[in-house]
C-alpha cells in the first residue's frame, strides 16, 4: 500500500508518491515492513566498467556480497568509505566477498569516481532510486532543519545463499570497512 508524502521545497509544496516501506524519517528506518535479517537480497542489474550486465543473483552460491548505499560521489563521507573499502579490497577478495557500492549518481560520475579513487569494486548507478527504495534506504531526511529526500548511508551483508545476514543503518564511514570485514568472520 502506498501513501502520499508532502515535502516542502523552496516555499512550494510538492506531493510525491512513495511506497510506505521506502520512507526513511530523520534517518530512522521503519524496519517492521522493510528488509531484515534472513530476507533474500532484492535482485537488481548493473553495468560494470567494461559494459557487461551483472545481476546480484549472478553471485548466488558463488560469492558473499557487501551492498553499500551512499549519497553522492566525491563527497567527504563517501570518499572516506570508498577509500577504506578500496584499501581493504584484497582482504575482501581473498575471503570470496564482492563489494557493490550504490548511489544516485550517473554512470559518468561513477567512472570518474572509480578512476580518481582507484576503486577496484563495482559501482551501481541508481538515478531513479529504484534500488534504494527496494532496500528501504531512500526517503525523507533532515539536515540542519531542512527536509529533503535522499539515500541514507547503509550496508547490507549477503551470504552465498543470497540472504541478508546483517544490516548496518546510518553508517559512519570511518572504520566501516573493518567493521564489515569482521562481520564476515
Amino acid at each position: 500500500m502506498s501513501h502520499y508524502q508532502i515535502g516542502r521545497r523552496c516555499k512550494f509544496f510538492t506531493i510525491m508518491r512513495y511506497p510506505k516501506t521506502a520512507l526513511v524519517r530523520n534517518g530512522d528506518h521503519d524496519r517492521s515492513s522493510v528488509l531484515g535479517r534472513g530476507d533474500l537480497a532484492p535482485d537488481f542489474s548493473l553495468t560494470d566498467s567494461d559494459g557487461n550486465a551483472i545481476k546480484v543473483s549472478d553471485f548466488k552460491d558463488k560469492k558473499k556480497l557487501v551492498i553499500y548505499f551512499y549519497p553522492k560521489d566525491f563527497t567527504p563521507g563517501c570518499i572516506t568509505e570508498a577509500s577504506e573499502f578500496t584499501r581493504d579490497y584484497e582482504m575482501f577478495s581473498q575471503a570470496n566477498i564482492e563489494i557493490i557500492g550504490i548511489s544516485p549518481d550517473n554512470i559518468q560520475s561513477h567512472l570518474g569516481f572509480k578512476e580518481k579513487m582507484g576503486i577496484p569494486f563495482l559501482l551501481a548507478s541508481d538515478p531513479t532510486n529504484e534500488i534504494s527504495k527496494r532496500y528501504g534506504v531512500y526517503g525523507l531526511k533532515n539536515f540542519m532543519g531542512k527536509e529533503y529526500f535522499g539515500v541514507t548511508r547503509s550496508t547490507f551483508l549477503v551470504g552465498k545463499d543470497g540472504k541478508i545476514f546483517k544490516i548496518f543503518n546510518k553508517v559512519k564511514p570511518r572504520g566501516h570497512s573493518q567493521e564489515v570485514l569482521e562481520s564476515f568472520e
